[in-house]
């Protein structure tokens, strides 16, 4: 299994970092059903957010699976290493790089994935931040600023130089954002040139295609990002598929409308009702997106305000859906 510094990861499977997506409850309810790491959201290294609201609510750990893995970002060597001091304080055990983010507002500030296109920064980053903490670095990136100028192997060599300890590599360029194939040639040879855990990411959406791309690259392991939402038991089925060959079946429907009743329950009382609102929708859609009724189920859900409706509504399918469900197998029999 994947080691990185003192950290055995008990599977090869690894949940992305996501703005606004793995907040504490979601990397909660995907540890539970089998990830093997989870990283927090992206934190700003700019001091000055420190104590938003928002930057609060992702520097919570409580309750949460060790290690503790932490993202940051920034384009400032120095700022860089503070912020990372200043969350490994907090309780961060892995402090993770971001280096792959394609946002025009986070590239806009020469950070994420723009850092590519300027390897002297990126080693000065690097270095700074693992000399600054006593804690594991991670780092994850991109194939290059461009197809036509991909350096991931270079970006890699620095990253192992630097004392970086794992690395995952989104099968994209910077340019690409996450438009169009993703190739899994970089990985390969970015596997072949360093000796760290690397974790391959991009597209990987299933058991049989995390296997494939492993086959491929040669990778330590998997890193699922916008996959596992609304259907936080892929980690846990690919982990299951990598280490013996079967893919558990994912939860029943029934199942299903409990573990997003229990989400939307803990998002409520993570972030209190008036964003617990707006939050519980987007994943409420997600759970819902390969249902026939997807779009009415949404609509419905986006119009209420208050909890305790958000609360009625799901109990209201969960008492009725799976007999609707039997019901239209019965009659396409």
């Amino acid at each position: 299994m994947p080691q990185i510094g003192p950290y055995k990861l008990p599977n090869r499977v690894a949940l992305a970092p996501m703005a606004g997506v793995t907040d504490l409850p979601f990397r909660r309810l995907c540890a539970r059903m089998g990830a093997g790491l989870v990283v927090a959201e992206m934190i700003s290294s700019n001091p000055l957010l420190r104590d938003s609201r928002k930057t609060l609510l992702r520097s919570r750990h409580d309750g949460e699976i060790q290690p503790r893995s932490v993202q940051i970002a920034g384009s400032d060597p120095a700022t860089m290493a503070r912020a990372a001091q200043f969350n490994v304080d907090q309780g961060a055990q892995i402090i993770d790089i971001n280096m792959g983010c394609p946002a025009k507002k986070v590239c806009r500030r020469a950070a994420g994935s723009a850092l590519l296109a300027d390897e002297q920064l990126v080693k000065d980053i690097l270095t700074t931040v693992v000399k600054a903490v006593d804690v594991p670095v991670t780092l994850k990136i991109r194939t290059g600023p461009a197809p036509a100028s991909r350096n991931g192997v270079t970006i890699a060599r620095i990253a192992e130089d630097a004392g970086i300890a794992a690395l995952a590599v989104h099968g994209r360029s910077r340019a690409c954002a996450f438009k169009g194939q993703v190739e899994y040639n970089t990985i390969a040879e970015i596997v072949a040139a360093t000796r760290f855990p690397v974790f391959a990411n991009g597209d990987i959406d299933s058991p049989a295609r995390a296997a494939a791309v492993i086959a491929h690259t040669g990778a330590a392991g998997v890193m699922i990002g916008r996959a596992a939402q609304g259907k936080p038991w892929l980690c846990g089925q690919i982990a299951a598929h990598l280490d013996t060959g079967v893919t558990p079946p994912a939860p029943s429907l029934e199942q299903q409308l409990a573990i997003m009743q229990d989400h939307v329950i803990a998002l409520h009382e993570f972030y209190g009702e008036y964003m617990g609102l707006r939050i519980a929708r987007k994943h409420v859609s997600w759970y819902l997106q390969d249902n026939a009724d997807h779009l009415q189920h949404r609509r419905a859900f986006n119009q209420l305000e208050h909890a305790s409706e958000q609360l009625d509504y799901l109990q209201q399918m969960t008492e009725t859906y799976p007999y609707q469900n039997t019901l239209q197998k019965e009659k396409a029999a």
